[in-house]
């Protein structure tokens, strides 16, 4: 039993913190960048308590999921504005963006040099300037992760930027940042973090401190995800989320994740579909094939009772089987409207390259088992 568990410096969680953040950012310096999303109305009241405190501060946002460039612009941003410490204020993609751009500007060259698959794959040699991540939605769990996921539309892939020296000084996550999400976000993301607490306990890569963190916060999702759905202030549902979120991110962090995240890369370099959203179409069907191989393959497999484990905490049912946590995903996805990934403008015709993208991925060598090219190719043609 061999593991290692890693996180940011600094976790804080609960209602109201997020009126700290000015204080813990001026620990660290007097002049600050800002990343953000497209919405940069939704900053406004981190740009005002960073005023109050007295503050330099320079905004940096950015439209969707963030590319290499973006993280070189921001770079220069930063440089530009003297930035001694970075605040990433968002979804992943903010957060990720913000986690890239401290890491190189502690570190020398261009960030494809550092990158994974696509780039040099060198390891960082510095650790980023100061970071403080304050995610404002429920998924991805980027807060306390080692990795920035950033795509190439050059490469048509996303690839990620990965050391222990990236992790944020600062996770800061106030649930009260969460409320009132769209709907179709709370749902996508909310998927997204139920995927990073699923695969984490059956990949290769299990560990007892990560399998904690998936057996408290998983039935937090099933009590919660629908509530949120259905009514964006429900405090109570949004801060389980929130924690979820967080977990989920520790863990998969810490462990693994598997075939859903090993896709979601090369869909993402390529199609317009947001991470969460591509996570919750896949998740029934990986699941569900990773089962069938298993028992074709691997009869005796412990991982087979984790899926019945996970079947249980989803369903309250101690006699549930684990078929029957791959139904109760199926139909949660079916219930919160989550659209096949037709939607985004995949084809059948663009399956056989996705399939061979997916299997050189990071995150499919952590998966329960190595799945054939048939299998893969049945999980896309399920998903569309």
């Amino acid at each position: 039993m061999n593991f290692e568990f890693a996180s940011a410096a600094r976790i804080i969680f609960g209602r109201g913190k997020f009126s700290e953040v000015a204080q813990i950012a001026h620990s660290f310096g007097d002049s600050v960048l800002v990343v953000t999303g497209k919405s940069i109305k939704r900053a406004q009241p981190l740009l005002n308590l960073l005023e109050a405190e007295g503050l330099n501060k320079t905004l940096f946002s950015i439209n969707g999921e963030p590319t290499i460039q973006e993280v070189r612009t921001g770079v220069e941003r930063a440089r530009a504005g003297r930035c001694e410490v970075v605040i990433g204020f968002g979804g992943g993609s903010a957060i990720d963006c913000a986690k890239a751009i401290a890491a190189m500007l502690a570190n020398s060259g261009d960030v494809l040099d550092y990158l994974e698959v696509i780039g040099q794959g060198k390891a960082i040699e510095y650790r980023a300037i100061p970071y403080i991540a304050v995610p404002t939605t429920a998924g991805a769990g980027a807060e306390v992760t080692k990795n920035a996921v950033l795509a190439s539309p050059e490469h048509k892939v996303k690839a990620s930027l990965r050391s222990p020296l990236i992790l944020a000084r600062v996770a800061l996550i106030d649930p009260e940042l969460t409320l009132n999400l769209p709907r179709a976000v709370t749902a996508a993301t909310g998927l997204d973090a139920l995927t990073q607490l699923i695969e984490p306990f059956t990949c290769c890569r299990t560990n007892p401190l990560v399998d904690s963190l998936c057996r408290e916060a998983i039935p937090r999702v099933v009590r919660s995800l629908r509530r949120a759905c259905e009514n964006g202030s429900d405090l109570a549902a949004r801060e389980d989320m929130a924690l979820a979120s967080l977990f989920g991110g520790l863990a998969l962090a810490n462990s693994g994740l598997g075939a859903v995240h090993g896709f979601a890369a090369p869909i993402g370099g390529r199609f317009p579909a947001p991470h969460g959203a591509v996570c919750a179409a896949l998740l029934p069907h990986v699941m569900e094939t990773n089962l069938r191989a298993l028992r074709q393959r691997y009869e005796e497999s412990e991982t087979i009772g984790r899926y019945e484990e996970i079947a249980r905490l989803l369903t309250g049912d101690d006699s549930a089987k684990a078929e029957d946590g791959v139904a109760w995903v199926a139909q949660l996805v079916k219930d919160l409207q989550i659209p096949g990934l037709g939607t985004y403008g995949l084809m059948p015709t663009d399956v056989a390259e996705l399939v061979r993208n997916a299997a050189k991925a990071s995150s499919m060598k952590a998966n329960p088992l190595p799945l054939t090219e048939a299998e893969l190719t049945t999980i896309l043609d399920s998903a569309l």
